[in-house]
């Protein structure tokens, strides 16, 4: 108990930096999505089927100052009975561990900036080279509006595998209603939380990434994939014991993709909906988006009561 109250009074300057009375220090998920066809009017169906696990460290530093740390581990794999011309790489086996670290420096009561480092890791992992690595960051500048409203502006930079990424970020954090939150980094990632009581709350939760992949496959060695989806669900999550929670999402995943590409075959810069100089040549045949269900475990910490 100790312990645990040390840690309390050690997070508590962190509830001004992220707005919030809780943070979800660990998360472990799984993600089963229903099969669904290949493109060109194929019978032949794929599937796909996700974990990841996520743990954030926050360390304060000063009144000013907190060294924040995050890693994430993800695994795609798809797979399913099409029979794949030799160019095509299947299945997928993909693993991405992605850290984000840095500084958050209060700048005053209203005012923040957020600077991390962002390396990835990022493949079948079959072999590991040095274009497996992915080097990238975040800033943001912080900007209370008033108690109920927190936003950050900035952007997000990736060398993907593809070449440079950009994607400008707004981070929302507003107390609506008593019973409403709104909290999202767009458009990357939105939640809309209706709390029902202390231990039970719904919603809608929007998430949207690019990602590239480096495959190690014979035949297929150094060709990467380009994973993008836009999974729309709707959530429930409930307190089931002390602080650990499980939350149920069901959805559906739009324009969802793995698209396979040489590994010369690149473009000139990217953003969010926006490439340039692409005049890259898909190596194989993609499936459909379709319905999914998630499940995760949440250890959630309050941190301001």
């Amino acid at each position: 108990m100790k312990k645990i109250g040390f840690l309390l009074i050690t997070l508590l300057p962190y509830t001004c930096i992220l707005a919030q009375n809780s943070i979800d220090l660990f998360t472990v998920a799984g993600h089963y999505s229903v099969p669904t066809k290949y493109d060109g009017g194929r019978t032949e169906r794929g599937r796909e089927h996700i974990w990841n696990m996520n743990l954030k460290v926050p360390l304060v530093l000063s009144k000013t100052n907190t060294f924040y740390s995050e890693i994430s581990y993800y695994n795609f794999s798809v797979n399913g009975d099409l029979e794949a011309p030799t160019t095509m790489a299947h299945p997928l086996d993909l693993h991405g561990i992605i850290i984000q670290t840095g500084l958050i420096h209060r700048l005053d009561e209203d005012h923040a900036l957020v600077m991390l480092f962002v390396p990835r890791l990022m493949g079948d992992l079959i072999s590991i080279e040095s274009n497996s690595f992915q080097w990238g960051g975040i800033g943001l500048f912080e900007k209370r509006f008033h108690k109920s409203l927190l936003m950050r502006f900035g952007a997000s930079y990736n060398q993907e595998l593809f070449g440079p990424f950009v994607v400008p970020l707004v981070y929302l954090n507003w107390q609506l209603f008593d019973k409403w939150l709104i909290v999202g980094l767009l458009p990357v990632y939105a939640k809309i939380n209706r709390f029902i009581n202390n231990k039970l709350s719904v919603g809608f939760h929007y998430f949207g990434l690019v990602t590239t992949y480096r495959l190690g496959q014979e035949n297929h060695e150094n060709d990467y994939i380009e994973r993008r989806s836009i999974d729309l669900s709707l959530f429930a999550r409930r307190s089931i014991f002390h602080n650990v929670h499980f939350e149920i999402r069901a959805g559906f995943a739009l324009d969802r993709d793995y698209t396979q590409y040489d590994e010369n075959d690149r473009l000139d810069f990217a953003l969010p909906l926006v490439n340039f100089g692409d005049n890259r040549k898909q190596k194989n045949i993609s499936f459909n988006g379709g319905p999914f269900i998630r499940g995760q475990l949440v250890y959630n910490l309050p941190i301001n009561r």
